[in-house]
């Protein structure tokens, strides 16, 4: 069984900066893929960035050239950097793992971290 732990989340200011951390336990596969999701009140849940086990990165537009997803294998940690936060940022931001295991997929959800951006 997998465990996601979120962390990091809190509220700041427009044009101000935020880093969630995301801690996997458990028995986790060669072949993953994490990622960050976020979801406004009554918007739908929507990827924001996601990076494969091989180090490839994909971002959502709206936040391309502002986040920064990455992971640090030895403490099975990834990480979202979030700079020059919008008030259109603010949502509650979940952690995702897809595990490839015997030809199936796996997915785990951590239980959220909320993010704020307000004056």
């Amino acid at each position: 069984q997998v465990q996601l732990v979120e962390s990091g989340g809190g509220m700041v200011q427009p044009g101000g900066s935020l880093r969630l951390s995301c801690v996997a336990s458990g028995s986790i596969a060669s072949t993953y893929i994490m990622g960050w999701y976020r979801q406004a009140p009554g918007k739908q849940r929507e990827l924001v960035a996601q990076i494969t086990s091989g180090g490839a990165t994909d971002y959502d537009n709206s936040v391309k050239g502002r986040f920064t997803i990455s992971r640090d294998n030895a403490k099975n940690t990834v990480y979202l950097q979030m700079n020059s936060l919008k008030p259109d940022d603010t949502a509650v931001y979940y952690c995702k793992l897809r595990s490839l295991l015997s030809l199936l997929w796996y997915n785990y959800w951590g239980q959220g971290t909320q993010v704020t951006v307000s004056s």
